[in-house]
């Protein structure tokens, strides 16, 4: 191990490794649960969708170890995952098998920016304001969805949304859970989400929301995975919704991942020549992650628990995927968890991600309302690639007739077409 990860090299031991795996694996193991909880409503049976995630997560882990040697955590992401369930499969009118195609596409095109200088031209090309309007628009989006399922927010006819029925079980256990979520997070306890998700399935069972009698406690049962592994199917290849699904897919790909690997590797490391590395590990995870049969893995923010904890090695990213691989022995108790012990882990994360709206130009209307439009309308159009396309079609227009055409790059100008192409064809078809 001292070999293989250099751990001199790096000023660190086996036993801070170890340490800073494990830290890492109680951070994000409630992602087992949630990515398996949203991909349900595309379609994938739940047990499917815990054993999808727990390998793409393991092989995720080992990729960026052995590829990079960074301490990375890459696991399905959080607000991809919505991406993939709520528009390009509820929206876009793609099956699950389908819209795992699109991810297994949008890998290659991945690994094509990844293990090229595409990646640094499109960062280029698009304006910083947008990049960030799309981080606070999938938190608001994030959030609503919590909000909604657990019952908080309901669908009304008159104003098509308003509030739930506060005394429902299912609101009552949300609303606790939620407030044992705020402070087990606000006073930084380790494994805050997942201390979250037993202490709100146990609040869910007092409200007659779980029931442990008759719980199956049989081994890992793969008879539900058959029909998801290797399941990607391509025949809609020569319809435009699944080339915008991989268009979308890899635009956010690229520019999460960039953004979170920069902060990590460049800022919490200070290893900036593993940057490129562990972009193509990434890049890579996400093909396999359409061929287990999950939404793209991402490089989560959990990562910064390990590192702050002392790991700077692929060994760390080995004890948590490893760990992370042997949390199918708990598959009866993750099976378990309701909708009510997971929506206050959304709604959390939603607003940790609209921190990034202090990184936008609100001075400057021609920055601020193109990104504007993908804060807002992301939600409300329920559809991540549709608010994006606001956005980008707005900004090189207000540009324009702000006599700042000069702040035009040409790459933002034919991504601003395509997706005006893409609402022009859904128009007069």
């Amino acid at each position: 191990m001292k070999g293989v990860f250099k751990l001199k090299q790096h000023e660190t031991t086996i036993r801070k490794e170890v340490i800073a795996g494990l830290t890492s694996f109680f951070s994000i193991v409630y992602i087992l649960a949630v990515n398996a909880k949203i991909l349900e409503d595309a379609g994938i049976p739940l047990e499917a969708g815990i054993i999808a995630t727990v390998l793409s997560s393991f092989i995720g882990c080992l990729l960026v170890a052995f590829i990079a040697n960074t301490p990375l955590i890459i696991v399905p992401g959080m607000g991809i995952n919505a991406l993939f369930t709520f528009t390009i499969v509820g929206s876009m009118g793609l099956d699950y098998k389908e819209a795992l195609g699109a991810v297994v596409l949008s890998g290659i095109l991945f690994v094509l920016v990844a293990f090229t200088k595409l990646h640094s031209i499109l960062t280029k090309a698009i304006p910083d304001s947008l990049k960030e309007s799309i981080s606070v628009g999938i938190g608001l989006f994030i959030a609503f969805i919590g909000l909604q399922k657990s019952g908080i927010i309901v669908g009304n006819s008159n104003n098509f949304v308003s509030l739930g029925e506060l005394s429902s079980p299912v609101v009552l256990a949300s609303i606790i859970n939620l407030i044992i979520a705020l402070f087990l997070f606000l006073k930084k306890v380790p494994g805050n989400f997942l201390i979250t998700i037993i202490l709100g399935t146990l609040v869910s069972y007092w409200f007659g929301l779980v029931h442990f009698n008759g719980m199956d406690t049989s081994f890992i049962s793969f008879e539900s995975y058959k029909d998801v592994f290797l399941s990607s199917h391509f025949g809609k290849w020569s319809f435009l919704p699944f080339w915008s699904a991989v268009f979308s897919l890899v635009l956010v790909l690229v520019f999460e991942n960039i953004g979170l690997v920069h902060s990590q590797v460049n800022g919490m490391l200070g290893a900036p020549e593993k940057s490129g590395k562990s972009l193509k590990a990434i890049s890579i995870s996400t093909i396999v992650c359409g061929l287990l049969g999950t939404s793209p893995a991402v490089s989560t923010v959990e990562t910064a628990a390990g590192i702050t904890t002392g790991g700077r090695t692929g060994l760390t990213s080995v004890i948590t995927g490893s760990l992370l691989l042997l949390s199918l022995f708990f598959m009866p108790f993750i099976k378990l968890v309701p909708d009510a012990a997971i929506t206050p882990i959304l709604i959390i994360i939603g607003g940790l991600m609209m921190k990034n709206v202090v990184n936008i130009d609100f001075t400057d209307f021609t920055e601020a309302f193109p990104a504007f439009l993908v804060i807002i309308m992301i939600p409300l159009t329920y559809s991540i690639v549709d608010g994006i396309a606001f956005g980008f079609i707005a900004y090189p227009l207000v540009k324009v007739f702000s006599n700042k055409s000069r702040q035009i790059t040409f790459s933002s100008v034919i991504i601003s077409l395509l997706f005006f192409t893409n609402f022009l064809l859904h128009a007069v078809g």
